[in-house]
């Protein structure tokens, strides 16, 4: 299992932000010295919270202090950039990075984006394929480009001199494009399915129940076999809340206090949720009324804490639940005590994933098995 970093994030109103944000950054810089392998950050343009407002800016300001880590957008909402300005801002990004980028795209979920941006009434779903296909296809083709569409149009027919440079929109450092990941918020993705078939893979949320993570996985492998390619287990994140500590009692106060970060994160997604009639991602099971979900239940649910021993064992078994996987990606939290913040993410490195690597055992055809592929 590889160890990897995702934060939307979601930090208190009422915080500075530049604080939040230099925390931010250093929560990146920390993952980096840690060795974990790629990290991804979120953008909402509307939300004090979730306050990041651009995840390829953000990436750009912290790439240069990065030696090894791979860094992805997570995600850009499509519907909200034109894809010209999405196309040239990643491709520079690549190159700043030195090819250390993953592009992560979604239609986006912040309603109040949706709204000043002009497209909460429209179909945003066909706004994202529109888009990053448009982006793919300049990547791919060359000016004049011509590309017409029902939600953008692409042309730099009249102003081209190709001769020195004049219309040209930069590619990317890997080609044809860096790698794509979509992040899965729905039970029985239909997305995953549509992804796999392109080629990009998912990373699962982790403010879905294990159920409904669980349910990516066949959605995954029938997109892979539409597109007679290989469902490799490694290519599949998911993301998950951890908070450990040195000592059990720590670790339960900090991840189970009303007003601690980990309460607080999922009180702005039950909310959120809530009033947009999306609980189902926070239900057991489907037909499970609205007035059962309450914000302990999915606390419970949804947050591993304690000592080291004891975050590896409930990893394995939520392993052992879902399947497989390839990256587990340690969801960030704001910092509200900074040391037990960054004391959480080193002992994740340095004691968790040790003890995780060393207790997975059986052959790979035994691992089949239990994943239901025999």
């Amino acid at each position: 299992m590889k160890l990897g970093f995702f934060t939307m994030p979601i930090h208190p109103v009422e915080k500075d932000w530049r604080q939040s944000l230099c925390e931010d950054r250093e929560a990146f810089l920390l993952a980096d010295e840690l060795g974990f392998t790629e990290a991804y950050v979120g953008e909402h343009v509307t939300d004090r919270a979730e306050n990041i407002t651009s995840s390829i800016a953000f990436i750009a300001w912290i790439a240069a202090a990065t030696k090894q880590i791979k860094l992805g957008t997570g995600t850009i909402n499509m519907p909200n950039a034109h894809p010209a300005a999405v196309a040239a801002s990643v491709a520079m990004l690549d190159h700043m990075l030195d090819g250390r980028f993953i592009l992560g795209i979604s239609p986006g979920g912040l309603l109040s984006d949706a709204e000043v941006f002009g497209n909460l009434d429209a179909d945003r779903n066909a706004m994202f394929l529109e888009a990053i296909n448009q982006v793919l296809d300049i990547w791919a083709g060359k000016p004049p480009y011509g590309l017409q569409g029902k939600y953008w149009n692409i042309s730099v027919k009249k102003t081209l001199i190709e001769d020195i440079g004049q219309g040209i929109i930069a590619r990317p450092l890997q080609i044809p494009h860096p790698p794509i990941v979509v992040t899965a918020v729905a039970p029985f993705s239909k997305g995953v399915t549509e992804a796999a078939a392109r080629g990009w893979d998912p990373i699962s949320a982790n403010f879905l129940m294990p159920a409904w993570v669980k349910s990516h996985w066949p959605k995954y492998v029938e997109g892979c076999e539409r597109a007679s390619r290989a469902a490799d287990a490694a290519n599949w994140r998911v993301a998950k809340s951890v908070f450990v500590a040195k000592d059990a009692a720590t670790a339960k106060a900090y991840a189970t206090a009303p007003d601690g970060p980990y309460v607080y994160y999922y009180h702005q997604l039950f909310t959120k949720l809530k009033r947009s009639g999306r609980l189902e991602l926070f239900k057991t099971r489907r037909d499970q009324p609205d007035s059962e979900v309450t914000l302990e239940s999915i606390c419970d649910k949804l947050i591993i804490y304690g000592t080291p021993e004891s975050v590896a064992d409930q990893i394995l078994a939520f392993q052992e639940e879902i399947g497989t996987f390839g990256t587990l990606l340690y969801a960030g939290k704001d910092w509200k005590d900074r040391e037990l913040g960054r004391q959480s993410m080193i002992l994740m490195a340095d004691k968790v994933l040790p003890r995780i690597d060393a207790s997975v055992t059986g052959s790979p055809t035994e691992k089949e098995f239990r994943r239901g592929l025999h």
